[in-house]
């Protein structure tokens, strides 16, 4: 059944999923709408018959107490109105019949004579009923009655016949008047499928379907049309393809070769005769070989070795060839095993040109190795050469790694530009190589650095190479336009030997040795020893600066305060200078002199003025108890920080954010950073005290020009060196200079401060000189600045 049912057109199947549904629904409509009706019909009727049969003994409750059948008569016949009753019967008490009503003759619809054990039923077409006559607890007697429903049901079987008609007319009708709608979908289809059939018997691909409406059936004979489309397209590009291919093979930018397992050149394409100098004739029965120089020629046997050994394999290697005016070219090839017409195996390779590549890639290589301004080598390049020198230390040879820093370079970059500092890198680049033993390897590091690696060389000899190279910088004249320039160089150099660790630890060495030679007047050649005091100096100094940024980041550091007394006036208000000192990660508490210099050296002293700005004035902030007693409270800034705009501006903001009063505050500088940048610390000081700070020229008498540059510089204290100040008891010249100190501050109208106060005798002496102030372990020792007390001298401590 289903498999006529696929077979049938798509309007035949159409027409049966219309009529389908229909039957079946009219015949479970019709069966349900039947038992329903009977149902019913029966369920009426015996709640009707129960009614009338409590009625009538109701009724005849009179007619049985005193006998009247008369009465008990007249109440039966109440269901001669219904047609569907037979017979109807009333007992007395006794179960005997009392009076009787009877419309037919037949002996099957008689009453029972004893209603004893008789019960209300339904049986089939027949239905029973009993209903007891009862007074209180005393049953008088019963009524019953019998019905035939056989008319019934068949009228109801009629009606229900006659709606069934009806429903099956309606869906007649339904279906004429939608057979036109099927047409609508299946002629679409049908001129879809008509087209198929042309285009398969006649494969002309131009032929179109008919698009009839702008539905789903019209979409998909827009596709059809597409794809048919899409398939003439590439019927065309077939043929195309097939009437070019011989034109293609001819014309394949690279060349193509089908040569025999012995190499002999069975054909070649005209790119690949004309890449080689030759025509395509001339190439035929040729071996390929002789088209290779000989230190290829093995790279091409294993090329063809490989194909024969693995038929199925795509095999690639690179090599040169060999064209006839003696070129070279660099080729990649591709090579396969394949099978001819005559069943004879050859290879066909696919030479491409990548000569042009093959020189990037060796351009990039030498680029990414050396340096692109001077044609040295480059850092990394340089690193290699180290690692490899650290990786044969066990030999036993010594080498030597020398780093070069030029000196008064910035002085060229800065007065003539970049274009003459890269000229200059340039010339001394050509300078260093053409003035190297043989075998040594030079690199720019970066910037005016560069290395030096001396290979076989002991320290002696490459002291000795090293001072030549120097000489030779030093008498080399750079000239640019109308100017000419000399230069100089620092060298640092490093011994490679068994006991090197790493390349890391070798730059460091030299670095710190370059860094040396500068320290001590430049142009000049150090040797990194591991006991050299200075070098192990600078070396603590470059580990404390990872300590000072991370004690930056995490608050590392911490604030003391030592108090400045009043010589003369023994109730002025708490005076202190603050100090900052560092905790390390066990809790110590480390003093200024151990990371100062590195802060200073590094370019991290302005950064740690800085957080000690900010947090002094927090604390300051959070006290106004403190703040109310507080006369003056020095803070020291670092040379760096007095020609730094930001520090200006960060300093203004502090005072505003914490609302500190400007006068309380005295920004403590020494008086070699003032005369270093006399100019910029002019103006720091000048803008500070307009706003009502005060200054303070720390460790002054220690300059030689000091005297002369006070007039220049608008401070409010002198801090006398404590040099002069420990020694004044014993020492007269130190006296002297302490009292012409205070003297010339007293004409210039600056209090006095001396500093290294260290006992009582001190302190008398500084009293009968007229110096103002005192400060010193013999007065206080630095402490926490929550352990400031107010000292009242002279209370030694």
């Amino acid at each position: 059944m289903i498999k006529f049912i696929e077979n049938l057109s798509i309007r035949r199947k159409l027409l049966l999923t219309l009529v389908f549904p229909s039957v079946i629904s009219l015949l479970f409509a019709s069966i349900f709408l039947v038992l329903l009706e009977i149902s019913e019909f029966q369920k009426n009727t015996r709640d009707d018959l129960l009614t009338l049969a409590s009625i009538i003994g109701n009724r005849s409750t009179a007619a049985l107490l005193f006998h009247d059948t008369d009465l008990a008569k007249e109440n039966l016949d109440v269901l001669n109105a219904l047609p569907y009753v037979q017979v109807a019967c009333l007992y007395d008490g006794r179960g005997t019949i009392f009076v009787k009503l009877s419309k037919n003759n037949d002996e099957k619809f008689n009453c029972p004579l004893s209603i004893e054990n008789e019960k209300s039923r339904f049986d089939a077409a027949n239905l029973s009923i009993v209903q007891p006559i009862k007074d209180k607890a005393e049953t008088l007697g019963t009524v019953f009655i019998y019905a035939n429903l056989v008319d019934s049901y068949w009228r109801k079987i009629q009606f229900t016949g006659l709606l069934f008609f009806v429903l099956v007319s309606v869906t007649t009708l339904t279906f004429f008047l939608t057979t036109p709608l099927l047409r609508l979908i299946s002629l679409p289809i049908k001129k879809l499928l008509d087209t198929v059939t042309e285009i398969s018997d006649s494969n002309d691909y131009s032929v179109r379907a008919v698009k009839v409406n702008n539905d789903e059936v019209g979409v998909l004979v827009d596709a059809f049309n597409a794809l048919i489309g899409t398939v003439e397209a590439q019927n065309q590009s077939l043929t195309w393809a097939k009437d070019r291919y011989l034109a293609l093979y001819d014309d394949n930018p690279t060349m193509l070769f089908n040569i025999s397992k012995s190499g002999l050149i069975l054909s070649v394409n005209l790119t690949g005769a004309k890449q080689l100098g030759l025509v395509v004739d001339d190439l035929h029965g040729r071996s390929i070989f002789h088209f290779m120089p000989s230190d290829d020629l093995p790279i091409m046997h294993a090329l063809v070795e490989d194909c024969l050994m693995n038929p199925l394999s795509i095999h690639k290697q690179e090599f040169k060839l060999v064209c006839f005016d003696k070129r070279f070219i660099w080729v990649k090839a591709t090579a396969k095993l394949v099978d001819n017409e005559n069943q004879q195996c050859s290879l066909l390779v696919v030479f491409e040109d990548v000569t042009e590549a093959h020189d990037l890639t060796e351009t990039i290589i030498y680029q990414a190795s050396h340096d692109a301004l001077t044609g040295l080598a480059n850092r990394s390049e340089f690193d290699r050469r180290i690692n490899q020198l650290v990786a044969l230390r066990a030999d036993g040879s010594e080498n030597v790694l020398c780093y070069l820093d030029l000196d008064q370079f910035k002085v060229v970059n800065d007065t003539c530009g970049h274009l003459a500092g890269d000229e200059l890198l340039r010339q001394l680049g050509d300078l260093l190589r053409k003035n190297l033993r043989k075998n040594d390897f030079i690199a720019r590091l970066g910037g005016d650095e560069f290395g030096l690696l001396m290979y076989q060389c002991s320290l002696g000899q490459a002291f000795q190479a090293c001072e030549k190279i120097r000489d030779i910088i030093n008498d080399f004249q750079f000239c640019w336009e109308d100017r000419s320039f000399k230069v100089g160089v620092s060298i640092g150099i490093s011994s490679i030997n068994t006991t090197s660790s790493n390349a890391v630890d070798l730059l460091k060495e030299a670095d710190s040795a370059c860094y040396a030679a500068k320290d001590r007047g430049r142009n000049r050649v150090h040797i990194f020893l591991p006991d050299d005091e200075e070098l192990a100096q600078r070396h603590g100094e470059m580990q404390w600066v990872s300590k000072i940024q991370r004690g930056l980041e995490k608050n590392s550091f911490c604030l003391y305060g030592q108090p400045i007394v009043s010589i003369t006036d023994h109730h002025e208000k708490m005076h202190f200078e603050t100090l900052v000192r560092y905790r390390d990660d066990n809790g110590f508490i480390i003093p200024p002199g151990a990371f100062l210099p590195a802060a200073e050296r590094y370019n991290m002293a302005s950064a740690l003025d800085r957080w000690v700005i900010s947090h002094l004035f927090e604390w300051l902030a959070y006290k106004p108890d403190f703040l109310e007693n507080l006369s003056l409270c020095s803070v020291n800034l670092s040379g760096v920080s007095l020609s730094d705009e930001i520090m200006l501006k960060f300093i203004t903001e502090q005072f505003s954010l914490w609302a500190i009063p400007t006068n309380k505050i005295c920004f403590e500088i020494t008086e070699t950073a003032a005369i270093a940048n006399l100019s910029s610390a002019t103006k720091f000081i000048n803008h500070l005290r307009e706003q009502g700070s005060l200054f303070s020229l720390d460790d002054f008498g220690s300059g030689l020009s000091s005297f002369a540059y006070l007039k220049n510089l608008p401070v409010d204290f002198l801090k006398i060196d404590g040099l002069f100040v420990k020694d004044i008891v014993d020492d007269e010249v130190d006296l002297a200079m302490v009292r012409a100190i205070n003297e010339v501050g007293h004409i210039m109208g600056k209090k006095t401060i001396a500093e290294f106060v260290e006992n009582e005798q001190i302190f008398n002496l500084l009293k009968d000189l007229g110096v103002d102030y005192a400060q010193g372990y013999g007065i206080s020792k630095p402490v926490p600045l929550d352990e400031l007390i107010l000292i009242k001298p002279f209370t030694p401590a």
